[in-house]
Parts: C-alpha cells; structure tokens; sequence
C-alpha cells in the first residue's frame, strides 16, 4: 500500500473534517490555532504534499515562490481566496480549490443578524441594560431604523447574495442590487438590476456586501461612495474587510451621514479596528459568518473532497 500524502491543516477544523483527514492522510494539525507567519508556512511546505489553509494564511508572491517543490495544492476552508496570488501559484504549477456553495446560508444569516442588531441599536441597548443603566423610559428611548419594507441593496449577487435577498423578502423589504452581470428573472425574484454601483448606492436603505475582495474591489466603499447613500442609511459587510475603508467610514458614521454599520470581517484580522470598539453604532461579530456546526462540517468535506479527487488522480470540483 502506498504511503498516505501528507497535509497540513493550518486551524482547528470540526472534530468530523478531523477525523476524515487523520483516517485518508498523514496530517500535521495546529490544534492550538497559533497565528502563522511567512517563514512558517515556507518551512512546514518542505513537510507536506498539501496545504489545507484557512484565509488567516496569506500566500503572497513572496510565499509562493518560497514554496518547497513538494506542495502541489492548497485546498483553502473558504470561498474567498484573496489571501491566495492565484497567479504565482499557477506559475508554480500548485492547485488551489475553495469552498462554494455551502455556507451560503449562515453567512446571510449573520448579514440579517448584523442588519437586524445595527438598525435597532443592539450594542447601545445590550450596554444599557447590563450596566443597570435601564431605569426609565418614554416613546423616545431608544429608537432605531426599521427594516421591514426598507429598500436593500446588494452588492454581489452571488450565492450568499441571492440567499440574502430571498431573507430580506421575508421583511417585505424591497431588493435591489448590482452585479457585473444581470441575473435571469428566475435568479432575480423580482430584484431590481443595477448597472453601476453608485446607481444602486442612491437607493439602499440598507446596504449589504457579498461581493469578492479583488484589486478591483479594494476600497470599494470609500468616503465617495458612502456620500452617494441616503442619509441615515447602515451598511453590513460580511464578506471581506478589504472592500471598505475604515476610515472614511468611521467619518461617515461620526457625522450622522451612515446612522450604523454591521461588521463581521475587518481589515485587520484578528483583532478588528480599535476606533470601531468606541461606537455604539456598529455592531460587530469577529468574522463568523459560517460559523455553525453543520456549515462547518461541510466545508470541511467540501475542501476535502477535492483533496480526495486531486490525489486520486481526478479534477478537483472546485479547482481555481
């Protein structure tokens, strides 16, 4: 019997994507989720024939072209792969595969959560009331931004996207959203197709992210484009900290131009914006969009199913 290959998992996976992985290869596994710097990830590559990263593992150029011979695919636990230069891993003859379709749903769930928490002032209320600062009251106190029949926009309107408007649908709120292509009416559900960003931005109430952090996308949501929404509109992001700027819209939020934003990705990841921890008009979550048992066990599978496949001599499902 062949020897089994041997695969680095980076993080503490589910205990069930563990046990696979331990039964059908040779695996190194950081239990402790220690941080990982550069020199790490070239030094274990001399270990192993796989890679099974997270996207806390950054394999810039530099990285990659560090790489030992050895490595021949990165099997990432997530859909977004901007932590990965595709290019440089292309060149390096290195397959890369990603996560899609299965975690669609709990990161829209955590958008509806943010969405939810920002309007109706979930920090401020949260503080209020375990400080015993709650002794009084009157139809003035606390009163947020309703959701239900709210106009949302979406940008990107991919898988999590289309799952985030057919949510919001259950709030009567009305879609609309840009994408770089329209979708078919039966994708669309009655969405409203916007051709250019700032087009969509002039409408949304409510404005959620899910579209991918590329050199295109970096930025996306700059001081510009924030000024381009309604006044008192919130914005959720639980796609990639990349694709706003922390500081203008920090701005916008200090002005009353934005009244909240919802946050689940930074940045800086771990550890966020500190000036962020100062306003109780954002509500944020450390980056656990897909963070249930369930959606965690399959992505686990999903990006051990193409390790399965690449190693058995087959394409993999999610090959880049």
């Amino acid at each position: 019997m062949s020897a089994k290959p041997a695969l680095w998992i980076t993080r503490r996976l589910s205990d069930a994507t563990i046990e696979r992985a331990q039964r059908d290869y040779d695996t190194v596994i950081n239990m402790e989720d220690g941080l990982h710097t550069a020199d790490d990830i070239i030094k274990m590559s001399a270990n192993v024939d796989a890679i099974f990263p997270c996207h806390s593992e950054l394999f810039n150029e530099d990285v990659v072209v560090a790489l030992n011979p050895r490595v021949k695919i990165i099997a990432n636990h997530s859909v977004g792969v901007d932590h990965c230069n595709l290019p440089a891993l292309k060149k390096r003859g290195i397959a890369v595969t990603n996560t899609p379709d299965v975690l669609s749903d709990a990161t829209a769930e955590i958008a509806m959560l943010l969405m939810l928490g920002a309007a109706r002032r979930a920090v401020e209320g949260d503080r209020i009331v375990r400080t015993g600062g709650w002794n009084f009251w009157s139809p003035a106190f606390m009163v947020g931004k309703q959701v239900s029949g709210a106009r949302l926009g979406i940008i990107g309107m991919g898988r999590v996207g289309q799952v985030m408007a057919r949510r919001a649908r259950g709030f009567d709120m009305e879609v609309h959203y840009y994408n770089r292509s329209q979708l078919n009416s039966e994708l669309e559900c009655g969405a409203i197709y916007h051709s250019t960003v700032d087009g969509l931005l002039k409408v949304s109430d409510f404005l959620s992210l899910h579209c991918p952090a590329t050199p295109e996308t970096k930025g996306l949501m700059n001081s510009e484009r924030l000024a381009l929404m309604p006044d008192g509109s919130i914005l959720v992001n639980t796609a990639r900290g990349a694709l706003v700027d922390e500081q203008a819209l920090i701005n916008a939020l200090g002005s009353g131009k934005l009244s909240a934003a919802g946050l689940d990705c930074f940045q800086v990841e771990p550890g966020g914006n500190p000036a962020f921890s100062k306003m109780e008009n954002v509500f944020m979550l450390p980056h656990i969009g897909s963070a249930t048992r369930s959606t965690r066990d399959a992505m686990g599978f999903r990006a051990l199913d193409n390790l399965d496949a690449f190693f058995a001599g087959k394409t993999p499902r999610d090959l880049l």
